[in-house]
């Protein structure tokens, strides 16, 4: 069976567990092989390339974009890449090979980045272009260093490993993501060997440009259309699980085991991302099943991702949610019985770039949920242009998942449970297809929410 198989950063850096866990438990022999493996950098080194995803603390990007000194962080970046490989010397590493190479790949980075720089210093070209070249070449470093780590280790051990990285450093061919993908695999023995492949790809469309910080899911997702493998499947560092062990405790939930593409995108929605949703599409459209599974639990199966998958029984899959919300509440009075109100203010979030989680409406009033790292002052400012009275407050939001969870007095027995726990509901509603009912709430209620809801349906 052919499988190809993403590995994430936080995984990446348990490295160990990753190889014993991932490569070879349960295998031996020809089963090692007909494998390909996308990775991602090691954890935090990405952080450090372009800013921290959680924080948006600044990285090295950030020091071109203000036009600053850059060579001393990347310095620094390669003693830090260099103390990431000493951890590995005693798992097969070839220490020597690793820090050669880093300190090779970081100053061709380095190179390609001076020269932007003096470009983008003449003053004839545009300064956007330059600057998303730059996101570019920083983000491939990262992958492309996890990839030889790994590539290293096998090889040191006996097996037959493939390096493919895709960053495209030496290979100046002006092709897009999917021809430098089919290019790569064209004539490996995928049967004899194990492949081990960057998370980043380069192309013209320029996988940053488009995907942002979801660009290995991407590369992984391309791989599979391309290749059809038997089973996708996504190590990470936990179960896919019926809620958050770190909230309602790990003997209070359990793995979900079987959903569809469908409940996937809901959690994406709400930033819990079993897959980032353009990379789920090309697997959903093409019936290539995602399998999660938990790097540090081998003997488990994980969860399904089918395109068709309906649970037999009625009952809520999944809880789950997201704290740093804001909801945004737009009243005119006269929006009764004018058509195009909705409209007019959809403009306005779509000419700021925001797209919402949640909306709905009354006769006179929205209320549109985004999250609150997209919010913007100006907003606000001209929504009160074409509307009486904005105003806006901190939230958070709780969602009940499912594949079949059209159920009488659902909503009564949950809307029952928070009320019985003291918590306020703001807002709430569900889409026809009754997949996810979402309730907002205030932000402390959060947690003794996702509690709340977890017993309840138990």
């Amino acid at each position: 069976m052919l499988s190809v198989e993403k590995i994430g950063g936080t995984s990446m850096s348990a490295l160990y567990e990753v190889i014993e866990n991932i490569m070879f438990y349960g295998k031996s022999g020809d089963e090692l092989y007909n494998r390909v493996f996308v990775v991602s950098a090691f954890s935090g080194v990405t952080d450090l390339l372009l800013e921290n995803k959680k924080t948006g603390a600044p990285g090295i990007y950030h020091k071109i974009t203000k036009h600053q000194d850059f060579a001393g962080p990347m310095q620094s970046l390669v003693s830090k890449l260099k103390s990431i490989n000493l951890r590995y010397v005693q798992i097969g590493l070839d220490l020597q090979a690793a820090d050669f190479f880093i300190e090779n790949h970081v100053k061709k980075a380095a190179e390609y980045l001076d020269n932007l720089v003096n470009i983008l210093s003449s003053g004839y070209v545009s300064k956007s272009g330059i600057l998303l070249a730059a996101r570019e070449i920083l983000a491939s470093v990262g992958e492309s260093h996890s990839a030889f780590v790994l590539s290293n280790i096998l090889a040191n051990r006996g097996l037959s490993v493939h390096r493919m990285d895709l960053g495209g450093f030496d290979d100046h061919a002006s092709i897009t993501i999917d021809q430098r993908i089919k290019k790569a695999f064209k004539e490996v023995p995928l049967a004899r060997t194990i492949c081990i492949v960057t998370g980043y790809t380069k192309g013209t469309e320029g996988i940053m440009r488009e995907f942002d910080r979801g660009y290995s899911e991407v590369t992984f997702s391309k791989i599979a259309e391309i290749l059809r493998p038997d089973e996708a499947i996504i190590h990470k560092e936990y179960h896919l699980s019926t809620a958050d062990p770190a909230i309602v405790g790990k003997e209070n939930c359990s793995p979900v085991g079987f959903t569809n593409y469908d409940i996937a995108d809901q959690l994406a929605d709400v930033g819990m991302e079993a897959i980032h949703p353009s990379a789920s599409k090309p697997l959903e459209m093409k019936g290539i099943s995602l399998r999660i599974k938990n790097t540090f639990d081998p003997a488990h199966e994980g969860t399904l991702i089918t395109k068709s998958y309906l649970c037999e029984k009625k009952r809520i899959e999944m809880i789950t949610g997201a704290e740093k919300l804001l909801l945004i509440d737009i009243y005119d009075a006269l929006m009764v019985g004018s058509v195009g109100s909705d409209l007019k203010a959809m403009h306005i979030f779509a000419a700021h770039n925001i797209s919402y989680t949640f909306k709905t409406t009354s006769a006179n009033s929205i209320s549109v949920l985004i999250w609150e790292k997209d919010f913007r002052k100006n907003l606000i400012t001209d929504l009160q242009r074409e509307f009486e009275k904005v105003i806006y407050e901190k939230v958070a939001i709780v969602c009940l998942l499912g594949s079949n969870i059209d159920q009488p007095g659902l909503l009564a027995k949950s809307a029952s449970a928070l009320t019985e726990n003291g918590i306020n509901i703001k807002s709430a509603g569900f889409a026809l297809r009754k997949v996810n009912i979402q309730f907002i709430l205030d932000r402390e209620d959060y947690r003794p929410a996702i509690i709340a809801l977890n017993k309840a349906m138990q």
